[in-house]
This record gives structure tokens, C-alpha cells and sequence, in this order.
């Protein structure tokens, strides 16, 4: 009967055009991640509880999952889902708002509203994800820090991946005013950041000059451990809600949480001056809010194990992968180094044609705006761009690597990336014995 199961499996996967060579060896690599997987259960199981938690400390109930228009006034939704995620992150307070349109907004919203013309950013672990170079005007773009009179200073990490810290003690002066630190690697190759290592880095910044605001992309990275950057000292921590937090339902939206005054600084800059948290529609869309974040640790575990699965299959493939197959995990992001741009199309169309939504359609490399090099991205998904869901993309530079991440079911990661195993095999880029 076992038998049986397991061969309506296979052919089930033979429909999506998964050869029994490539079954197979995904099967392979699978049984030796089972102990793994239950570990990661356990974090989620961890986080569910936390958010349950949360939610019920901050008393919410039906009226609210209603929405309001207008001015939004008086919005008991939009304020307690504040409240939870305040408990959530152990901070002073939060904005969580559908007006915030993307993690890049969030990100320039918390930036350009707790600096000052005269201040200077400084960024201790290397170089930003390419969308904020125009934010910050490391590449010139309107409305930029550097048009504002706010400078930009950063110190790369040593080449083992460590913080160089008499490079951040020496970049540290009068003008710094905050510290930006990236969890996640962005579109290089360098290690994520653990909340370990990130409060490491806080407590040695504080150290020097204890009035710095210490900010944390923390995109991809929620509910991957069971505490979180401002856990450890940081000031805000700012992320997208279609990514991990938004649990695959969230249509749109952002969060900064942290210190009071530094959310209410984000606040007037949302609205307008005078106006900060007290106006905001939701529009209708708390419910997703609310359930998505319900969802989002067994949804991010999802994700994770997906990713875990892809480090291990193509390391033992030769391909060198970020993190690698067996190292601690502090986001969801994979990546993959080919070596070559044909590896990293085959890639993604494989992870599309693995997709719900626009299976049919061919990934291209274009020109995307906010990015310096050809960018191929695959996203069949029922939130356009939501990267919490099955997706990837790479910039068409060397060292072409792709970036794999999500995947709101393990059983869609694992179709996906045999889909990509299949796609490189018949192409001839990677062979299977």
C-alpha cells in the first residue's frame, strides 16, 4: 500500500514534466533533512504561540478585521494591529500601514524622517540592497538623502565575512546620526546576519557614540529565529508585509517598529506634520493583515525549508550556494552561484513554470527601475511581487548568482526547485548520476 503512494506520488510529479532521475535525487537529498525540518517546526511552533499571544494581550476581536475610509479616524484595526506587533517585536511602538508601499518605501520612510540635513548614514556591513543607493544617492536619484544635505559613509565587512570594527570605529564622528545595518544579503554573496551577531554589532556601535539610532532591514528575516533584532538593541526594526510578517495574504503594506519617537518621526512623514498616526484608511484590508500575520511562522518555515532543500541539492550538485547546505539559517534567501547567465534563467523559469498563477509565461532579463545591471525575475504570484511566495530573481552580472526564496507550502518549494533541477538538467548546465 506504502508502495503504492509512493509511485502515485511520482507520477504526479512526472505531470509537471519531473523526470524519475531528477525525482529521485530530490528524494535522495529529502530523507537527509527530515531531523532538520522538525527542528524548524519547533521555532515556528515558538512564533505561532508568540503571535497568538500578542494578538490576545492587545484584546483584539471581529470589529477589528472592519476597515474605514476617509481620514481614518479613530480606526480600532489599523491601532490594535499596531499594538500587536509593538508586543511582537518588544518595541515602544509601531506603523503598520497599507500606505507604505513596499519594503524599499518602508525602509527610505524611516531614514529620511529621523535624519537631518548635516547628518551622516553610516552603513557597517557594506554595501545596501540596490534599490537604496537611490534612496541614499550613492547612484543620483531626485529626492535623495545626498539632496538633503545628509551624507553617507559605509564600511565593508573583512573578507571572511566578519565586521571590521576599527573600520566603523574610525567611520563613527560628530555627524553620524544612524546606523544602518542589512540582515539579509541582498544581491551578494555574503552571509546573512544572525540577531546574535546584528546585536554584536550594536552594542559595539553604542558603545562608541550611545545617542546613535541603530535601524535593521529586517526583510526576509521575521520569525526565522524565535527573537528578533530589536531583541538586541536596535532602535527600529523595518520590514515589507508581503514578505515574511504578511504570511502570503497581506496585499501591500509596510512596518517600522521601535522607539516611540523614532515611529512617530515615520508617522508625520507618512501623513503630513500635525497629522502622523491619527489619519490612514485601511481601506478594508485588515483581515488579511490580521490572518496573515496568524500564518506568517508556518508560512516563513514553508519558505525556509524550501530554501534548505535548494542548498542542499545543488551543493552536492558543485554549485557554490549562500548559505550552504548545512549552516545556521537567519532568512529565507538562497542563493545560487552559476557562474554563468544561462544558469540563472533556467533557474527562474523553471520556478515559474512551477507557479498557480502565470505558469505559462517566459521570464525575461529587463531594464527594472532602481537596479544597475539586467534583472530576471519569476513570480507567479497571487500578490504581484509578494516574495514571501514562490519566487526568484538575479541581476544578469557576474557572478550570476539567483536568489530563491519563499514558497507559502514546503510542497510548492520542493516542486519548484525540481522544476529548476529539470530545467538545468535538459539544458545540459547540470548533470545527475
Amino acid at each position: 500500500m506504502e508502495t503504492d503512494k509512493i509511485d502515485l506520488l511520482r507520477r504526479q510529479y512526472g505531470e509537471f514534466g519531473i523526470s524519475d532521475k531528477v525525482y529521485a535525487f530530490g528524494e535522495e537529498i529529502l530523507a537527509s533533512l527530515r531531523e532538520r525540518f522538525m527542528r524548524i517546526d519547533e521555532v515556528a511552533e515558538y512564533n505561532q504561540l508568540k503571535v497568538i499571544r500578542a494578538m490576545q494581550e492587545a484584546g483584539v476581536s471581529e470589529a477589528c478585521l472592519l476597515g474605514t475610509t476617509g481620514y481614518g479616524y479613530n480606526d480600532l484595526g489599523r491601532d490594535t494591529l499596531e499594538k500587536v506587533y509593538a508586543a511582537l517585536f518588544h518595541t515602544e511602538d509601531a506603523l503598520v500601514r497599507p500606505q507604505i508601499t513596499c519594503g524599499t518605501h518602508a525602509l527610505a520612510l524611516a531614514l529620511m524622517s529621523n535624519l537631518r540635513p548635516g547628518d551622516e548614514l553610516l552603513s557597517p556591513v557594506g554595501k545596501p540592497y540596490d534599490t537604496l543607493e537611490e534612496v541614499i544617492g550613492i547612484r543620483p536619484s531626485r529626492g535623495s538623502l545626498r539632496e538633503y544635505g545628509i551624507t553617507y559613509r559605509q564600511v565593508d565587512l573583512l573578507s571572511d565575512g566578519a565586521f571590521d570594527y576599527e573600520g566603523i570605529r574610525a567611520a563613527i564622528n560628530d555627524r553620524t546620526k544612524l546606523v544602518t545595518i542589512q540582515r539579509s544579503k541582498g544581491y551578494q554573496t555574503r552571509p546573512t546576519l544572525s540577531v546574535g551577531r546584528i546585536g554584536e554589532l550594536i552594542r559595539f556601535v553604542k558603545g562608541i557614540k550611545p545617542d546613535l539610532i541603530c535601524m535593521v532591514d529586517n526583510c526576509y528575516g521575521e520569525f526565522v529565529e524565535t527573537i528578533e533584532p530589536t531583541d538586541v538593541g536596535a532602535d527600529m526594526a523595518v520590514g515589507s508585509l508581503i514578505k515574511n510578517p504578511g504570511g502570503g495574504l497581506a496585499p501591500i503594506g509596510g512596518y517600522i517598529a521601535g522607539r516611540k519617537d523614532c515611529v512617530e518621526n515615520a508617522a508625520y512623514r507618512l501623513t503630513s506634520p500635525g497629522l502622523g498616526k491619527e489619519v490612514g484608511a485601511s481601506l478594508g484590508i485588515l483581515s488579511a493583515f490580521y490572518e496573515g500575520l496568524f500564518l506568517a511562522p508556518t508560512v516563513t518555515a514553508s519558505a525556509l525549508k524550501g530554501a534548505i532543500f535548494a542548498a542542499n541539492i545543488y551543493e552536492k550538485l558543485g554549485f557554490p550556494v549562500i548559505p550552504n547546505g548545512t549552516e545556521e539559517r537567519h532568512d529565507i534567501i538562497q542563493a545560487v552561484t552559476f557562474g554563468s547567465p544561462e544558469g540563472v534563467i533556467e533557474f527562474c523559469r523553471g520556478i515559474q513554470a512551477a507557479a498557480s498563477v502565470d505558469s505559462f509565461v517566459t521570464p525575461e532579463p529587463w531594464d527594472m527601475p532602481g537596479y544597475d545591471a539586467q534583472v530576471i525575475m519569476a513570480a507567479g504570484a497571487f500578490v504581484s511581487g509578494s516574495s514571501i511566495e514562490l519566487s526568484a530573481d538575479g541581476p544578469i552580472k557576474p557572478p550570476y548568482a539567483v536568489y530563491f526564496q519563499g514558497g507559502l507550502t514546503f510542497p510548492h518549494a520542493k516542486l519548484g526547485i525540481l522544476k529548476t533541477l529539470q530545467n538545468l538538467a535538459d539544458k545540459k548546465i547540470v548533470y545527475i548520476e
